[in-house]
């Protein structure tokens, strides 16, 4: 059978879930059950539509929608919750290989020959990510006195600063930064602000639109 990297430091492991044999080696009545799937990269939201529309096979692939500082200011931007993997729901010896070669697919997670599967409490986690948006969840992490952020956008653009207080009636937040070597209290937009750190490292203060 053809191999397929196993490299999951990004999904957190399988604790709980079962292992199984592969299909040349393991005897056993067909069932469907949970499987991270490795797809090619930036491909998951494809290889999730094969699977479903092709396969008729159920998936859970969220994803998140940030912000994020570019040459043209603040953008808005889509990736995959757990960038390079799927999960999906289908009966190992049946559609396995269906799955391992169709389009947008690297393989399914292996160690050896040993497949784990997940388990539902997993699986329903995954899918409190979907809140009836397409599986796009939303980040915009809320900001409080003393966290530090990013200008993106306007006349302080790239400068690093310390919120010093949200006006949420305003939509707005002042920020203290350093200027002409003092510190000067500034109130921007909430929109030019970006908070340090990758969004998906942030998601305990999200809120979901």
């Amino acid at each position: 059978m053809h191999q397929t990297s196993s490299d999951t430091s990004s999904l957190g492991g399988f604790s709980g879930s079962r292992v199984i044999l592969s299909s040349a080696s393991c005897q056993r009545e067909p069932r469907r059950e949970w499987f991270c799937v490795r797809c090619r990269p930036k491909h998951e939201h494809i290889a999730a539509a094969n699977l479903r529309v092709h396969l008729d096979i159920d998936v859970v692939c969220p994803r998140i929608r940030f912000r994020k500082e570019t040459r043209r200011g603040v953008v808005w931007f889509v990736e995959a919750l757990f960038p390079g993997y799927i999960f999906a729901e289908f009966d190992f010896l049946q559609d396995h290989r269906n799955v391992h070669y169709a389009h947008g697919i690297v393989g399914v997670v292996h160690f050896g020959d040993k497949y784990p599967s997940l388990d539902a409490e997993t699986i329903a986690s995954l899918r409190d990510f979907d809140r009836g948006s397409g599986e796009i969840l939303t980040a915009e992490p809320s900001l409080a006195k003393g966290d530090a952020v990013r200008v993106g956008e306007g006349v302080f653009r790239g400068t690093t600063a310390t919120v010093s207080a949200v006006l949420p009636a305003r939509d707005r937040v002042k920020i203290l930064v350093e200027f002409l070597g003092g510190l000067k209290e500034v109130e921007l937009p909430r929109s030019a602000l970006l908070r340090e750190g990758h969004p998906v490292k942030l998601l305990d203060r999200i809120f979901v639109n």
